[in-house]
């Protein structure tokens, strides 16, 4: 059974708790196929008691930990103490949970919890970066729908614990006319004209890689105008164009640390980077008794 406090933790960062709860199970159901975890029972006493501590052994940022609690409570751990939360900073060696129970149950469940609080961690931790790269310059970080498939909400969650914010959570969630849809419908007119037409009131944003086609998304007053690929220069140039509008600019494409300050201080209001979910290294975090 879940804690009221993992619960209450989980809900305020407006994470589906059924979602998790199935992941979570799935998860036991992949490492334990046959019921059990063999190695464990043979070398384990059934009633053995054991206290493990969950430390970081590099510095960075932790999302996961009351999912990680989740996974140690499905096993039947209910003692566990918590020294850091989502969105803290850890350094290498700091303590982020204690958990206390049978070892058989701490055992099978360990690397199911550290997958799950390592990835996101770590998915943080990058976002952490990419804000602080920028910080001061106006604009803002913000990912994309490259997530892995069925843990798209908790990746997301992870980059706001970075200090990132979301895009569109999913195809419904406003409309993104980009290149293919542009030629499909014909020119971006003719698309935005479209949406507007079957979904009135829903926000739009329109990808565009040229300045014509900037020229066209302004006219068509749309908030939101994607600069896919363009260069530094380039991104300059749209800026001025677009200066006095209401639409909002956002770079994507062609974005990496190391240029990502010079991006953001042209002036466009978003840095779009899919990196933060589909490439983000895991925090290193271990489990030891």
């Amino acid at each position: 059974m879940t804690s009221v406090l993992c619960v209450s933790k989980l809900e305020s960062y407006g994470i589906n708790l059924d979602e998790v709860e199935h992941l979570i199970t799935h998860a036991f159901k992949e490492d334990m196929p046959e019921g059990d975890d063999k190695t464990t029972i043979a070398t384990i006493d059934a009633n053995q008691i054991s206290e493990a501590k969950m430390r970081a052994r590099r510095n960075g940022v932790l999302a996961g930990v009351y999912v990680a609690a989740m996974v140690f409570e499905k096993a039947g751990l209910s003692a566990i103490t918590f020294s850091k939360s989502c969105g803290d900073r850890v350094s290498a060696g700091e303590t982020i949970l204690t958990v206390k129970g049978n070892t058989r149950d701490i055992l099978r469940s360990e690397r199911i919890a550290l997958n799950f609080i390592s990835h996101l961690s770590g998915i943080a931790t990058l976002t952490s970066k990419w804000v602080e790269v920028i910080a001061g310059s106006g604009a803002i970080i913000r990912d994309t729908r490259k997530t892995t498939p069925g843990l798209r909400e908790l990746e997301k969650f992870a980059v706001r614990m970075g200090g990132g914010e979301n895009h569109r959570m999913n195809l419904s969630d406003g409309a993104i006319i980009k290149d293919n849809h542009i030629a499909a419908a014909g020119s971006i007119t003719s698309a935005i004209n479209r949406v507007r037409n079957e979904f009135p009131g829903m926000a739009i944003e329109v990808e565009v890689d040229a300045l014509d086609q900037l020229r066209e998304a302004l006219a068509c007053g749309v908030e939101v105008i994607l600069l896919d690929n363009m260069s530094l220069e380039m991104t300059k140039e749209a800026v001025a164009i677009a200066k006095g509008s209401k639409s909002k600019l956002e770079s994507s494409g062609g974005l990496a640390l190391e240029n990502a300050r010079a991006y953001a201080e042209t002036g466009v209001n978003y840095l779009a980077v899919g990196a933060l979910t589909h490439s983000a290294p895991i925090l290193d975090i271990g489990l030891d008794f």
